[in-house]
């Protein structure tokens, strides 16, 4: 089944619209509070199109990421009750659980390393506001994390021009799944783990 090979091009299309930093913005805030797909899948091509631009869309990236953070933060810390039901449905309860323990263990540094790697951010912006963790931290962990995620990504992008392209495009379907396969089995070992 193929599903990062379109995704890609349809945001290689997209990255050389005149609105593209506003779709940029949009993917990003909103991959941070429930949207499946990485920024990184709009960032690259971005980066790719217009290198000169590599820095400013990393960090639009980054800003509108914690953006949409603080409003997973907002609907964890607020509106829990409300969606408990959601979380146990798609089956996250037990992951959820073992976030909170997390952030009662490792406080900023595990936001940190949610921002910065490619677990599901989302789960960790409602959880912080779940946990009551200091606004002040969350905002600054998420900011540091996700700025060096994106930076990375875009300066590499930048850095490798035209000659990366027909290489990430030849491997984006088996990086795309290799990294959903990360991510399921790090749900996985969570709940055998606990």
């Amino acid at each position: 089944m193929k599903l990062f090979g379109p995704l890609y091009d349809r945001c290689r299309q997209l990255a050389a619209h005149p609105h593209a930093p506003w779709y940029l913005g949009f993917i990003s805030a909103i991959e941070s509070i429930f949207f499946p797909v990485p920024t990184d899948v709009m960032l690259a091509p971005m980066a790719l199109a217009r290198p000169r631009a590599w820095f400013r869309y990393a960090m639009l990236a980054a800003v509108t990421s914690v953006l949409g953070g603080l409003v997973g933060y907002a609907i964890g810390y607020y509106a829990l009750d409300a969606v408990m039901p959601l979380i146990e449905r798609v089956g996250y309860l037990d992951t959820y659980h073992k976030v909170q323990d997390q952030f009662a263990r490792f406080g900023v540094w595990i936001m940190f390393v949610a921002a910065f790697t490619p677990i599901p951010f989302k789960v960790f912006t409602l959880a912080g506001g779940a946990a009551a963790m200091p606004l002040l931290p969350f905002a600054l962990a998420s900011l540091v994390g996700r700025s060096m995620r994106f930076l990375l990504v875009a300066g590499l992008v930048a850095w490798g021009g035209p000659r990366i392209e027909p290489h990430l495009r030849r491997y984006i379907e088996t990086v795309g799944w290799i990294v959903a396969a990360v991510i399921i089995g790090a749900i996985v070992w969570l709940n055998i783990r606990g």
